[in-house]
């Protein structure tokens, strides 16, 4: 994999209002054109959210935020606070900074808003940050940070009251050190009272060899706190062994992490560890990252409950740009690790284009996987096929985040589609040019084929269009509703990965849809970060 390390992603969740800075002035359509579909209002956001972004300031470091709010359906933001880790400032961290009584929200007929958060001192961002969202339903999302201060994407999650943390977990962290070398660890602990009783972790800088299978110790505390005093401590971590981390909490099974310390700015999650053995059957997953060219690959692994990874398995591949023209076969084996937790298992692959070992962290949210090998750096993660269900008339919640080569630019989209038409709200850094309300049209799918399926759109004006002019992705099914995808636009010098969900009817709120999915997001970007501010 020599020619493929450069960076990876992971996407997210929403919640938004009107953002004077994408070139006009008024808040989102109450009627979108096209499509008008669905019934979402102001309503559909109601209460405390857990929501995360990272991704690439307006100096082209890297950055992550973590933070909640708290709605008051009808387009209040009542409080909240937030954490942030960027390179630009001089402790490195910025934790708890409230968030006014001021800030607000705004929410389409399709799912799409605005928030401005109004946030109180202390961010390099000044007093104001812009999240572009769209609703899956009432209690998940897709967002983007959308103004000039930084281009990034996350999530959005209805918080449960009360939630906590305790027994086993397995977790995924990505992002750059301070330096500008991306970063990145994947690994498994149990919580008992707070403290890690148990823990192994994979931790992985390009250019050394990993620090593999390492015993892990140290503590959660669940926040956002003005102190973060979630640590993590195993060898390679930080300059002295150790990370110091905030912990949100989303619900008992998921909760959120950021590194609030001056040595990386690693962010991801941590999902309850539900099985030690990686799953039987077929597994969609996404993986992204690189650290001389950007790479993102997905598709099917196929397991056998016995150790063996089947030959029907196969990876589509977008490295650099050149996009490989026919799922690409492998096969190979998967066994526990043995010397510390049977949770781990380490992945060994014949076939498969740039990766040889991947370290495996079953979870409720997924399979998290991480490149070990020692010759380039993927993360993400693969999801246990329930359903190859795909609807070309539904309405899908879209996000995705990458780099656009030929620009030098991180660019992150949320998107609403439906048939053959769409929205589509594009920021990118470092140039920091939010652009909002572009329409999509010539939406065209390819039918899935055992789940893999292909969703196609253009911009419908080239006056007003995405750097890339639309996007082709191609996606895999989970459970019929979730479909992680990578970008493969032949030639089209962007690489990508993202996710689209589909939509629930707003007056059906009862209706549960699944949320537990972890998707990789970008930690490593094209410009690179420079060293820390003294």
């Amino acid at each position: 994999m020599s020619a493929r390390k450069a960076f990876v992603l992971l996407i997210a969740l929403s919640a938004f209002a009107f953002l004077a800075a994408c070139g006009g002035s008024g808040s989102p359509p109450a009627n979108p054109t096209p499509p008008p579909s669905g019934g979402f209002s102001n309503s559909n956001l109601n209460g405390t959210y857990v929501f995360s972004v990272s991704g690439t300031d307006s100096a082209g470091d890297p950055y992550a935020i973590l933070g909640t709010l708290t709605a008051n359906g009808s387009g209040g933001i009542t409080g909240g606070a937030i954490d942030m880790n960027d390179t630009e400032l001089t402790s490195g961290s910025a934790p708890n900074l409230p968030l006014s009584s001021s800030s607000n929200y705004k929410i389409g007929v399709d799912g799409r808003g605005l928030a401005t958060l109004n946030v109180s001192g202390g961010s390099p961002f000044g007093n104001t940050i812009t999240l572009d969202f769209v609703l899956q339903d009432n209690s998940h999302g897709l967002v983007t940070e959308f103004d000039s201060s930084a281009s990034g994407s996350g999530t959005l999650d209805l918080q449960t009251k009360g939630a906590t943390a305790t027994g086993p977990y397995a977790f995924s962290l990505s992002g750059s050190e301070f330096s500008g070398t991306a970063v990145a660890s994947a690994g498994y602990f149990t919580l008992s009272g707070g403290a890690i009783s148990t823990g192994v972790s994979d931790f992985v800088v390009p250019g050394i060899s990993p620090y593999a299978n390492e015993s892990l110790t140290g503590q959660v505390k669940l926040g956002p706190s003005s102190t973060p005093s979630t640590t993590l401590s195993a060898m390679g971590f930080g300059n002295n062994g150790t990370l110091t981390l905030d912990a949100v909490a989303i619900d008992n099974t998921h909760f959120k992490l950021i590194e609030m310390d001056q040595f990386a700015t690693m962010s991801g999650d941590a999902y309850s560890s539900t099985s030690a053995t990686i799953p039987m059957g077929n597994l969609a997953f996404v993986v992204a990252g690189g650290v001389t060219s950007a790479v993102a690959a997905g598709g099917f692994i196929v397991t056998d409950g016995a150790g063996n990874i089947e030959s029907s398995s196969s990876e589509d591949l977008n490295n650099g740009g050149t996009v490989s023209t026919a799922p690409i076969s492998f096969s190979g084996t998967y066994t526990s690790s043995g010397s510390l937790l049977a949770a781990r298992s380490v992945l060994t692959l014949s076939g498969f284009d740039g990766a040889l070992l991947f370290a495996a962290y079953p979870s409720s949210g997924g399979t998290f996987l991480l490149e070990i090998d020692g010759t380039g750096l993927l993360s993400g993660a693969a999801y246990t096929q329930t359903s190859t269900t795909f609807s070309q008339t539904e309405g899908y919640a879209f996000n995705l985040s990458g780099s656009n080569l030929s620009a030098e630019v991180e660019v992150d989209d949320i998107a609403e589609f439906a048939g053959a038409s769409g929205i589509i709200d594009e920021n990118d850094a470092p140039s920091g040019s939010p652009n909002y309300g572009i329409s999509l049209s010539s939406i065209t799918y390819a039918a899935p084929s055992g789940g893999r399926g292909q969703v196609s759109a253009v911009a419908a004006t080239s006056s007003n269009s995405t750097i890339n002019g639309g996007f082709i992705v191609t996606f895999y099914s989970v459970d019929g509703t979730t479909f992680p995808f990578i970008e493969t636009d032949s030639g089209g010098g962007q690489v990508a990965a993202g996710v689209f969900v589909g939509q629930s009817s707003p007056s059906s709120s009862g209706v549960a849809m699944p949320h537990a999915m972890y998707v990789p997001h970008a930690f490593a970007h094209p410009r690179g970060a420079k060293q820390r501010k003294n």
